[in-house]
């Protein structure tokens, strides 16, 4: 996935999850069970620096019926926005 959807500035999450340092599967085993403690339309922000999250969220995303707002990079490590579907 070349062009990854970059995230508006602004967002404000309900959520923050914490992956940084874990490799896959680990960032979104952790992002199935923290989104699963949100209500419809509740936003989950998931920090990491696995290079894989970058085509998995997205792609999970897609899958499940959450709507991926996108990511940005941070210094040494990036930022996901999902909003529960």
């Amino acid at each position: 996935m070349a062009d990854v959807k970059v995230a508006p500035e602004g967002i404000k999450a309900d959520v923050t999850l914490d992956c940084k340092g874990l490799s896959c599967p680990m960032p979104l085993l952790k992002t199935k069970k923290a989104i699963q403690k949100l209500e419809k339309g509740q936003i989950l922000e998931v920090l990491g620096t696995d290079p894989g999250s970058k085509n998995d969220i997205p792609g999970w995303c897609e899958r499940s019926g959450h709507e991926f707002l996108g990511m940005k990079e941070e210094s040494g490590y990036f930022v996901f926005y999902i909003k529960k579907g």
